[in-house]
């Protein structure tokens, strides 16, 4: 039955084309427009928010006052857009309101005003929790931890919003919703319950555009970006961005422009599917939408279909993610050349820490890593080097300010052989930390604004599921036993791909294979314990697998692997977005009858 989208016209129950323009606060500028001019999309969507970001949108508001705290960069794609965005339609979704949607609309307003334009805009509010921290169990769900171990105040505090708030925005003839705080998966989510129509009790279509939105919200990710199998990406100077096409059951085709660079392909959406996931029971404030029920199929070219995703009832509570100032840093790094390159190091450090009253122990918390180019007779002098990087932590900017920088500038002349610094020292910046807790889902009540008067509040999401039966369990397709007879020692990457990614202080590596005789080896061969073999850092950390037959994959999150999140995290790898490549670089014993029918297997793309 054609449904009334708040066009004022009846329009039939197409899937609904949701194109992504952004997957992160600095992606590419020119994707609005590209996205807007490659074809016919009819909602425009951007991720502009990370943990991480809300703490750089909280230090913006900090030095620039209130009016400060979003993304302005999504007025600067907005600007390329917003004319022919009206023109045709279109509906833009965006959470690049960040702390301030209120701030963002308004600019908005501003911005439409000076094109001569008139749009009607709705900003979502209700995540903020700042004000009621008092109300929330800010018992740290990763670590157990009670927030005043930390001893520092929070900077933010905001609850992870669904998409039903979006929804009633664009049902309400809202031409662009800028929110706050949602899932990254809501802005695909939203668009999609309000284009079909869809309740709270549409949970197998509501797992659906989860996934969708999952598949698209980082952008270039979906569409050959970051891929183990760069090689086979055409056009990869300048990858298009993704579009999802979400049928009214919640199924979708994840595909392109065409024309545009890149690739959608069965393993391009498996490894998006496979980014920043924990348990396959993938948690939305709408849905649980359950990843190892997912069914992909390549059905052209650059379109990937996506169905059979089981939806469950959601949590009863929402996260929250608190950020906090967690004191000062200050970083120095040495280069080291030619022969003992360790020894050198260990030198270096120790009379590092000899020149500094109390040492090492000084500071609250010190990372030295030595990073080692150095080989046996040397190419070039690039080629002989090592970098020792020394990171140190302190509540007190002047500890790790020139009480920490003038005693490593000083070693220069009074140390090893060939030492010099990279660059001048410089000066101490703050650091934030972030801190996962939780609210009941029914303390948190999402508020839509447009101009005078507002509509009336949107239920709370707790309020909305009056059951919650468990979660349904899923059976394993039966496999036969993995492969035998004899082994070649090779890299792991020459048969499986992975990625890899951050959740607060864990870490996710999902690796997938491509084929079912490969993905059996997989499943046997990668236990918790082997990971802690093939990665030493891993060895004394919490690590759950999980197997997604499905998808030929298997995810392996660590906990604690990034500390208290990217924005405390000093190692070089913050985000541990290198993780994956890391282990596919690990050698192991697998069976020569995999390598050997690798050479014959490529990407399905039909034509």
């Amino acid at each position: 039955m054609p449904l009334d989208r708040g066009f004022g016209t009846l329009i039939p129950p197409r899937p609904v084309r949701i194109a992504n323009c952004s997957g992160f606060f600095g992606d590419r500028l020119a994707a609005a427009r590209e996205q807007v001019e490659g074809g016919e999309i009819d909602v425009l969507t951007g991720d502009w928010l990370a943990e991480l970001t809300m703490l750089i949108l909280a230090r913006q508001r900090l030095k620039h006052g209130a009016g400060s705290g979003f993304a302005r960069t999504f007025l600067t794609q907005l600007e390329d857009v917003l004319g022919p965005c009206l023109d045709r339609g279109i509906r833009i979704v965006s959470n690049a309101g960040g702390l301030d949607p209120a701030g963002c609309a308004a600019a908005i307003g501003e911005l439409a005003s000076r094109l001569g334009l008139a749009p009607v805009v709705a900003h979502l509010e209700g995540d903020d929790l700042m004000a009621r921290l008092d109300e929330v169990d800010l018992t740290n769900l990763d670590t157990g931890e009670p927030f005043a171990a930390l001893g520092m105040p929070a900077l933010t505090a905001n609850a992870y919003l669904g998409g039903f708030g979006i929804a009633e925005g664009l049902a309400r003839g809202a031409d662009i919703v800028v929110t706050g705080r949602v899932t990254d998966a809501a802005l695909v989510v939203g668009p999609a319950a309000w284009w079909h129509g869809w309740t709270p009790t549409d949970l197998d279509a509501l797992a659906g555009a989860v996934v969708a939105g999952h598949v698209i919200e980082c952008g270039a990710q979906a569409t050959g970006g970051n891929y183990s199998f760069f090689d086979e990406v055409p056009g990869i100077e300048h990858v298009g961005f993704p579009i999802a096409e979400v049928a009214a059951d919640g199924s979708s085709v994840i595909t392109k422009h065409q024309g545009t660079g890149g690739l959608v392909s069965v393993g391009t959406v498996t490894a998006q599917l496979l980014y920043e996931i924990a348990s396959p029971a993938y948690a939305n404030p709408d849905v649980v939408a359950r990843f190892d029920s997912i069914e992909l199929a390549q059905v052209g070219r650059d379109r990937v279909a996506v169905t059979g995703v089981v939806g469950e009832p959601p949590p009863p509570t929402l996260k929250v993610a608190v950020n906090a100032l967690g004191g000062f840093r200050n970083s120095i790094t040495f280069i080291l050349t030619g022969l003992d390159l360790a020894a050198k190091a260990a030198l270096v450090e120790h009379q590092l820490w000899a020149a500094i009253p109390g040492g090492r122990a000084a500071f609250a918390d010190a990372d030295v890593t030595l990073l080692n180019r150095g080989g046996d007779d040397p190419g070039s002098e690039y080629a002989a080097q090592a970098e020792l990087r020394v990171t140190v932590k302190s509540r007190d900017s002047k500890q790790v300010g020139k009480a920490f920088t003038a005693p490593a500038i000083e070693l220069v002349l009074g140390s090893v052989p060939g030492l010099y610094l990279t660059a001048p020292p410089a000066e101490p910046v703050p650091y934030g930390v972030y801190w996962p807790a939780s609210i009941p889902a029914t303390a948190v009540q999402p508020t839509l604004h447009f101009a005078p008067p507002d509509p009336p509040p949107i239920p709370p999401p707790g309020s909305r599921q009056t059951t919650r039966s468990p979660l349904r369990r899923l059976s394993e397709p039966a496999t036969q036993p993995p492969p035998a007879g004899p082994t070649t020692w090779i890299p792991l990457g020459l048969l499986f791909g992975a990625r890899s990614g951050d959740k607060g202080g864990s870490a996710n590596l999902g690796v997938w294979a491509r084929s079912e005789a490969a993905y059996r080896w997989l499943a046997s061969f990668l236990t918790a314990d082997q990971v802690r073999v093939l990665l030493p850092e891993t060895r004394d950390l919490p690590i759950d697998v999980y197997l997604l037959p499905n998808l030929w994959a298997v995810n392996v999150v660590v906990a604690g692997l990034l500390g208290r999140g990217v924005a405390e995290n000093a190692s070089i790898d913050p985000q541990a977005k290198g993780l994956g490549e890391y282990f596919r670089a690990k050698y192991a014993d697998v069976p020569a009858a995999l390598l050997a029918s690798h050479s014959a297997e490529s990407p399905a793309v039909a034509e």
